[in-house]
């Protein structure tokens, strides 16, 4: 969706929005470090987020990438920077064609900084000598594809800032005019430059109305992280720092901790000051950093710690091509990203109610080559390593690692990408725990909801005015013993639906044929009720391709071949079962007593886990999963 869209939509509504900047990092654990921030700070609900280009386009490929992955798999609106140093037209084409792939539709037009070593812009062969140019082949070329931001600088563009009143006084306003010919070739919106005095922000808006630019004017402000950045920054902006703020940080630089607590005062009279009088939103300068840039907005009553804003229970991706999805497959709820890659080259999504997951314009699930999330990246592994212990003995050592999560004593897990719990755990974290501790393996749940208001802090979701329901559901790894066990104790609960699953396919279920259940619904006024998520025969035996495989691609693989803690880890991947249990009864069903059973009283085998001497077990089966 366009950004100038949404933010019409804001100001119709009377609502301030607000957005964050960020910059490609140097390094790969810098970029993995990006998406997790990202992914946090995109849950307070931005308008939009961009990435920048780098000076002289040195970061171009990764910007595109970082674009990409924020719009299709951080789930944020997203606009991309394009300078104009050192791209000539084909490379324009070339990121725009791209841009237009991702389905990203919003660019930030600027001319662009000379790169590093370089003193002064020059155009390259073939390319543009300004933004005016890009906006320009934009509009020509791509016609009303892209939504087109431009900058503008309340005290001029570094470039034409002079010592020299007169001349100073002239190169405004020919800054001024300027950006009034960006708007009239196409361009929709302003984000300015940073500052740190409100009233020249006042004084610009006032002199742009006066020349007839019409365009929003979004205020771009960065909070003050560091004394040092802070005058690195201003020095290279040539950004006018008011005496006031100049005296106040000179005599605490040496304060680190007092300086990023002024920068957050600052930043939060600013912002008010700038709300108060009608600006309809703001642009955040994060340097990548999420603690001040939060701290102001909360600080505005603009975002809640507490309550993050859920349209639905899962982040919908703001791509043109997933607009129609409202609907998703249980199975994946703390995986959303590798969910969102399996399902990228669909035709079309599931609106309203889940469809025959077979249909040829669902694309297929099964092609699908495995997302472990950073699984590659070290830091990642070191992080699991420490999580998951360094070396394994028995099973027993398994079960503590799951016990931890779900007490919250670790943040990994190979079936999360999540850095912790669900917020709705919370209702169940201890039935949880206790279930890890009788074996059952817990990588998915939710509690049973009975008309909750859609804003409630924990379960809440959609519209306001609305209420929320949800079936109990749980899903884990248990021996074949166990499962037996299990399985006739669940027979005798008449509200219970489950299905179970091994790795080479052997399965058992009471679900019938072909049935999709709707598991969490909400009802909105004036609206139809909304089923966004479902448990699906057809979804659970692919999803149970990818859970099985990341015990050893992401967990296993961190041991020797050949070692105990490997052949643990694979005798559980080969052996054991993988259950979907529901709750249909979401009123007085109680599901986890129903698990919280004793356990099953068959000896453990010799390996340890309750399988067969071959490391699997054939279950009587009451109906087989749809193949």
């Amino acid at each position: 969706m366009k950004i100038i869209d949404k933010m019409n939509a804001s100001i119709k509504e009377g609502k301030p929005f607000f957005s964050f900047e960020f910059f490609p990092p140097r390094t790969e654990e810098g970029v993995e470090n990006l998406f997790d921030r990202q992914d946090r700070m995109a849950s307070y609900g931005p308008t939009f987020c961009d990435i920048t280009w780098g000076a002289g386009g040195s970061t171009a490929d990764l910007t595109l990438d970082i674009a990409a992955k924020m719009q299709n798999m951080v789930c944020v609106e997203t606009m991309m920077h394009l300078t104009c140093t050192n791209m000539p037209e084909e490379k324009l084409r070339d990121a725009l064609d791209k841009l237009k792939g991702y389905g990203i539709q919003n660019v930030l037009a600027l001319r662009g900084d000379p790169p590093k070593g370089q003193e002064s812009f020059t155009v390259v062969e073939g390319g543009f000598a300004c933004a005016l140019d890009l906006v320009k082949y934009i509009r020509a070329h791509y016609g009303d594809t892209f939504g087109i931001c431009v900058a503008g600088y309340p005290e001029a563009h570094p470039d034409v800032i002079v010592d020299d009143p007169e001349r100073m006084k002239e190169n405004y306003w020919k800054d001024v005019h300027y950006l009034k010919e960006k708007i009239d070739a196409g361009a929709d919106l302003v984000i300015t430059q940073l500052f740190y005095d409100v009233e020249r922000y006042f004084q610009f808006v006032k002199d742009c109305r006066s020349v007839g630019i019409t365009a929003p004017i979004i205020p771009g402000v960065m909070p003050i992280m560091t004394y040092g950045g802070f005058k690195r920054m201003t020095g290279f902006c040539k950004t006018s720092v008011p005496p006031r703020i100049a005296a106040d940080l000179e005599a605490i630089k040496d304060n680190e901790e007092a300086v990023k607590a002024y920068g957050i005062e600052l930043g939060t009279k600013t912002c008010r000051a700038l709300l108060d009088a009608g600006v309809p939103g703001l642009h955040l300068y994060t340097l990548n950093l999420e603690a001040s840039a939060l701290a102001i907005l909360e600080n505005l009553g603009l975002v809640n710690k507490a309550q993050r804003p859920r349209p639905l229970p899962w982040r919908k991706a703001p791509s043109h091509k997933r607009l129609a999805e409202e609907v998703r497959p249980i199975h994946w709820s703390n995986r959303p990203k590798a969910y969102l890659t399996r399902t990228a080259d669909w035709d079309s999504f599931p609106a309203g109610r889940w469809g025959n997951a077979r249909s040829p314009a669902y694309g297929t699930l099964s092609d699908y080559q495995f997302m472990r999330r950073h699984s590659g990246s070290e830091k990642r592994r070191e992080k699991a390593r420490a999580a998951w212990g360094a070396s394994l003995n028995s099973v027993a050592d398994v079960v503590n690692v799951f016990v931890k999560y779900t007490s919250g004593e670790i943040n990994v897990l190979p079936w999360s990408e999540m850095d912790s719990l669900q917020h709705e755990t919370g209702k169940i974290q201890e039935r949880l725990v206790a279930l890890n501790r009788s074996d059952l393996l817990t990588i998915n749940s939710q509690p049973a909801v009975n008309g909750a208001p859609s804003s409630d802090p924990h379960v809440g979701w959609g519209a306001g005015n609305g209420y929320v329901y949800q079936k109990a559901y749980v899903e884990f790894f248990c021996s074949p013993a166990s499962f037996r066990a299990l399985e006739a104790r669940l027979a005798c609960v008449p509200s219970i639906t489950y299905m179970a699953v091994n790795a080479a396919g052997q399965s058992a279920t009471n679900v019938p044929a072909g049935a999709v259940n709707a598991v969490t619904w909400g009802v909105f006024p004036a609206r139809e009720v909304i089923q966004p998520t479902v448990v699906d025969p057809q979804s659970f035996l692919v999803w149970k391709d990818e859970a099985f495989a990341l015990w050893t691609e992401e967990w296993g693989s961190l041991y020797a071949p050949g070692s105990r803690s490997r052949a643990v880890i694979e005798d559980i991947a080969g052996s054991w079962y993988l259950v979907s249990v529901v709750d249909n009864d979401y009123v007085r069903g109680d599901l986890f007593s129903v698990l919280e059973a004793p356990a099953a009283a068959a000896a453990p085998s010799a390996n340890g886990n309750g399988a067969s001497a071959n490391g699997s077990h054939a279950i009587a089966e009451p109906e087989r999963l749809a193949a």
